[in-house]
C-alpha cells in the first residue's frame, strides 16, 4: 500500500494542475508505472472540453516504453469515466491499451460514472484496486463531490467586516464602498472568484455597487453572474452588461434556486452579498464554507451599514492573517481541506 500511496500522491499534485480550468469537470491526475517502478507517462485533466488526465497520461508516454503498457499501472485519482460526453470514456481507453492494473483513488459520484467505469475494466479483465488515498482524492475535488452528491452546488458565503460587524458604510449608490479589503486580500478575493462556476450577488448589490462580478486580480476564468432579483430592477439599469447573468426574478426557495443551476451545469456557486441575501443562505443552512475578512484597524460606529452575518458555531478551519486583515475559513462539509479551495 506505501507504493500505491506514492504513485498516487504524484497523481494528486498532477491534479491540481487543474484549479482554474477543469471545473465543472472534476481535477485528475493520472500516473503510469511501468513493473521497473518508473514512471512512464503522466497528465492532468488541464481544461473542462479537453482530454482527460488519463488520456493525456497515455499520450505522454515515448514511443519505446508503448509496448510497457501491457505490463503497466496506471494511478488515477478518480474513477475513470464510462460514458460519450465531451471526449470518449477514459476506461475503454485503458482497455483498447491493454493496461493491466488500475488504481483508482475515489469511485466517481457522477450519475453517468458512478462505479460503470470501475465494472467496464473489471468485466474486461483489468484488475482495478479501489480506494488509495480516498480521503485526500475526494477532498481535491470538493466541490464536485458535494454537486453530485447533494444534488446543489457546492456553496462559498463570502464577506468582508469592519472590526466592530458592519459590511459597509452608509452612503448613495454614487458614493464608494468602506475600504475593508486590502489590495492584497483584494486579489485573493478574485482568486476565489476564478475557483467558483457562478458568482451570487442580490440586486441591491446591483444597484449599490453596479460590480463587475468578474477575476481582474488574479489569472482564471470569470465565474458566471447570478442575480436574485425579486423587484425586477436589474434589466432596467442603465449598467454595463455583464456576461451571460443567469437572473432569478421569481419566488422560488433558494434550494430551489440551487437545483436549477445544478441543472445547468454549475457545481460551485461563490455568495458574495449583500447582507441579507448572506443571512438567507446561513438560515437556511445551504453553505458549505464561509470566508470571513475582519479589517481590525476599521471601526465604522454610528456610521456603520448592513451587519455582517455571523458564523455561529460553525467549524473554524483556519485563521490567518493577511495584509493586516484577518481571514477566517469555516465550514460544515467533512470533504473541505482548506488547502483545495
Amino acid at each position: 500500500m506505501k507504493i500505491d500511496e506514492q504513485y498516487m500522491r504524484r497523481a494528486l499534485s498532477l491534479a491540481r494542475n487543474g484549479l482554474f480550468h477543469a471545473s465543472p469537470n472534476p481535477m485528475v491526475g493520472a500516473v503510469i508505472v511501468a513493473p521497473d517502478g518508473r514512471i512512464i507517462g503522466e497528465g492532468w485533466h488541464r481544461r473542462c472540453g479537453d482530454a482527460h488526465a488519463e488520456v493525456n497520461a497515455v499520450q505522454s508516454v515515448a514511443d519505446a516504453d508503448r509496448p510497457l503498457l501491457r505490463q503497466s499501472t496506471i494511478y488515477v485519482t478518480l474513477e475513470p469515466c464510462a460514458h460519450w460526453g465531451r471526449t470518449g470514456p477514459c476506461a475503454q481507453l485503458i482497455i483498447d491499451e491493454g493496461i493491466p492494473n488500475v488504481v483508482v483513488g475515489a469511485t466517481d459520484p457522477f450519475s453517468k460514472v458512478n462505479g460503470k467505469g470501475i465494472s467496464m475494466m473489471r468485466d474486461a479483465g483489468i484488475k482495478v484496486k479501489v480506494g488509495v488515498l480516498e480521503n485526500e482524492c475526494r477532498s481535491l475535488n470538493c466541490k464536485f463531490f458535494t454537486a453530485h452528491t447533494l444534488g446543489r452546488p457546492f456553496i462559498t458565503l463570502k464577506w468582508a467586516r469592519s472590526a466592530d460587524g458592519w459590511l459597509d458604510c452608509r452612503r448613495e449608490p454614487d458614493e464608494p464602498a468602506a475600504e475593508i479589503s486590502t489590495p492584497v486580500t483584494r486579489a485573493l478575493v478574485h482568486r476565489l472568484r476564478a475557483t467558483h462556476d457562478a458568482i451570487l450577488v442580490g440586486s441591491g448589490t446591483i444597484v449599490l455597487d453596479r460590480p463587475h462580478l468578474n477575476v481582474r486580480h488574479w489569472a482564471g476564468r470569470n465565474p458566471r453572474p447570478v442575480i436574485l432579483d425579486r423587484r425586477k430592477r436589474f434589466f432596467s439599469l442603465d449598467y454595463i452588461s455583464l456576461a451571460d447573468p443567469i437572473v432569478f426574478t421569481d419566488d422560488n426557495t433558494l434550494e430551489e434556486k440551487m437545483k436549477f443551476l445544478y441543472s445547468r451545469g454549475i457545481t460551485s456557486v461563490l455568495v458574495e452579498g449583500g447582507s441579507k441575501m448572506l443571512h438567507s443562505f446561513i438560515e437556511a443552512g445551504l453553505w458549505d464554507v464561509m470566508r470571513e475578512e475582519i479589517a481590525e484597524g476599521l471601526v465604522l460606529g454610528d456610521e456603520g451599514s448592513a451587519p455582517a452575518p455571523s458564523p455561529g458555531t460553525a467549524t473554524l478551519l483556519e485563521s490567518v492573517k493577511i495584509d493586516g486583515n484577518i481571514i477566517n475559513i469555516y465550514s460544515q462539509n467533512s470533504l473541505v481541506d482548506v488547502k483545495n479551495l
